[in-house]
């Protein structure tokens, strides 16, 4: 049965993201520590190979690569556990071009072409330059060239952070319609329970879970945090970015990369690592984006009765739904909607500023006219702006 669902997305599979761990690149040996830590270009090498393989399927590729923070320390000689932010961001820059110098030198030998794509949330928060994003993207994949895209570490700071390189590749395989995102990572897939608890005698050893076609509180649950030294996230981060891409129709899988054998396993339809695939109908591609692309600037808090006409109804959020508002935002910021009991239930673009919708929370339509005028919105978000989680 799972190798029948993997066999229909390798059908209409032309465009794929993968996305390539820290520790699928770096040489050195797993439970070493972080000062051992180097970028391998034999390993490059051997995933050239791979792409080059999946190219001549007639598919188009596009990369996220982690590594260029761990490949700085190496060359500057910054061994110390602890790096302060302008330390990263040194190593960040110096590691990056030598990142790419190695990804160009091994995939020119595959006669594939490469390109750097360096990405910050503001390039992705602004939908003018999310297009723009998404247009150069396009172009160098009409003439064959293979982006490999990062987050801009050397500038940026975890204020204004994309985050992990993991939601960095949900976003990309979202932003460029790709059937599939393959995540590369040093384990197997998700496993029944933390595989490296030491289990009791007799204990059997945990499972992999190789399909999941819903996200539930359970599934996050089970997703544990890495112990790699050189990596960010962990399982929980795979997680999330399968539930941002499945959300947008696209399905991910998570699979061991150190397994050399594993990406001609993939393209056989044969069941490795976990597939999260729902089969569902994406949403559509500017809701996506305020949904899962946009940091929220504020919460805002609502009542049951408007708890229901947004989530059951599909409606829009009026003032006199509204009980309770926080946070730091303007006209066209983003914004959570909570429930009573403080579950997010939706996103959406606010009408409102803080200030002003804080002064007419619980009002009716006829009471919020009597203060701004005409000239005011009847929805505190419009059902357009709005999408329910």
């Amino acid at each position: 049965m799972q190798d029948d669902i993997r066999g229909e997305i390798l059908k209409s599979l032309k465009r794929v993201v993968i996305k390539i761990g820290s520790s699928i690149i770096t040489q050195c040996e797993k439970g070493q520590a972080s000062s051992a830590n180097g970028l391998n270009a034999d390993n490059v090498r051997s995933l050239a190979g791979t792409i080059r393989r999946i190219v001549d399927r007639d598919c188009e590729v596009v990369l996220v690569s982690s590594g260029a923070i761990m490949a700085g320390r190496e060359r500057l000689g910054l061994h110390r556990a602890n790096l302060s932010i302008p330390e990263k961001q040194a190593c960040a820059a110096i590691g990056q071009s030598y990142l790419m110098h190695t990804y160009e030198k091994k995939f020119e030998k595959q006669g594939l072409k490469v390109a750097q794509i360096l990405l910050g949330h503001d390039d992705l928060e602004n939908r003018k330059r999310f297009l723009n994003a998404k247009h150069t993207l396009e172009a160098l994949l009409e003439h064959k060239v293979i982006p490999i895209i990062n987050e801009n570490d050397s500038v940026t700071v975890d204020e204004i952070k994309i985050g992990d390189n993991d939601t960095l590749a949900a976003t990309v395989a979202c932003l460029v319609n790709a059937q599939l995102l393959i995540i590369l990572s040093d384990v197997d897939g998700l496993y029944t329970s933390d595989p490296s608890i030491k289990r009791k005698k007799g204990e059997s050893f945990p499972e992999i879970i190789e399909h999941v076609d819903c996200i539930t509180d359970k599934i996050e649950k089970l997703a544990g945090r890495s112990n790699s030294a050189v990596t960010v996230g962990g399982m929980y981060t795979k997680v999330l970015a399968a539930k941002q891409t499945m959300s947008f129709g696209v399905p991910t899988l998570v699979v061991n990369g150190l397994d050399k054998s594993v990406p001609d396993k993939i393209f056989k339809g044969k069941s490795v690592g976990t597939l999260f695939w729902a089969g569902r109908e994406k949403i559509k591609t500017r809701k996506h984006w305020i949904a899962h692309t946009l940091k929220p600037s504020g919460e805002i808090t609502v009542d049951s009765g408007a708890a229901k006409a947004i989530v059951n109804r599909g409606k829009s959020l009026l003032p006199a739904g509204v009980t309770r508002v926080e946070g730091k935002f303007e006209f066209g910021n983003a914004v959570c909607i909570l429930g009573e009991d403080g579950t997010e239930i939706a996103r959406g673009l606010v009408n409102y500023s803080l200030r002003d919708l804080d002064r007419i929370k619980g009002m009716k339509t006829g009471a919020v006219r009597k203060i701004f005028g005409e000239n005011f919105y009847e929805e505190v978000i419009h059902r357009d702006d709005l999408v329910v989680l």
